[in-house]
């Protein structure tokens, strides 16, 4: 399980819910079978009031693990804490937040693409399939 509270200048200070659930989600994933080509690792570095929360997402093969930890990786993503709140609630897209500028990167993009794959759907979304089935039904 990954940390809950994290310690700035000997205090303690909670960690977001819902960024603690988006990496406990991902941590629990194991394989991911559309991740299999991909090897990597991917950096989120998210800014709060008195200080950054650093998280690594390493993908092998489909495998992801995830710790916190401030080491090298192949992408650096930094945002607002706030905002990757946002994020990880399917509030707002990955690639979309990129090209707004609400998050930045570096390092290979290829990574920030696969950015989309990771974090949840937007709640209202269905798949093409199921809504075009649920219109045909009502037409």
């Amino acid at each position: 399980m990954l940390p809950v509270v994290r310690r700035i200048l000997g205090k303690v200070v909670p960690m977001s819910e819902a960024t603690r659930t988006f990496f406990e989600a991902l941590e629990r994933r194991g394989h991911e079978r559309l991740l299999k080509k991909t090897n990597g690792t991917i950096r989120f570095d998210l800014e709060r009031d008195h200080g950054v929360d650093h998280w690594l997402v390493e993908i092998r093969g489909g495998v992801v693990r995830v710790s916190q930890q401030n080491s090298d990786a192949d992408a650096v993503v930094r945002a607002d804490s706030a905002f990757f709140d946002r994020m990880a609630r399917g509030e707002a897209k990955p690639v979309a937040a990129w090209l707004r500028n609400d998050i930045t990167s570096e390092g290979q993009f290829r990574f920030i693409l696969l950015l989309e794959r990771l974090f949840a759907p937007p709640r209202a979304a269905r798949h093409p399939r199921f809504a075009a089935r649920s219109c045909r039904r009502q037409g």
